[in-house]
């Protein structure tokens, strides 16, 4: 299922409205922790799979919660 962001995100140097819709995975490539988002500027997909990190603080809070759980 898709969580898509409707209020979108007026990018003023390009004069357009940004919107992203990602499946919320995380994702692991052996070097970076990310959820991979589509990216509209006004509805037209301009970027599949757009690589966005996860945070920091959210990397620590998972891997917290892993190594409790083993």
């Amino acid at each position: 299922m898709q969580d898509v962001r409707q209020e979108g995100q007026l990018i003023q140097g390009l004069a357009v409205i940004e919107t992203t819709e990602s499946d919320n995975v995380l994702r692991w490539d052996g070097e970076m922790l990310y959820v991979e988002h589509d990216v509209y500027h006004n509805g037209q997909l301009v970027h599949r799979k757009y690589r966005r990190r996860v945070t920091a603080d959210v990397a620590r809070t998972l891997l917290t919660t892993v190594a409790k759980a083993s």
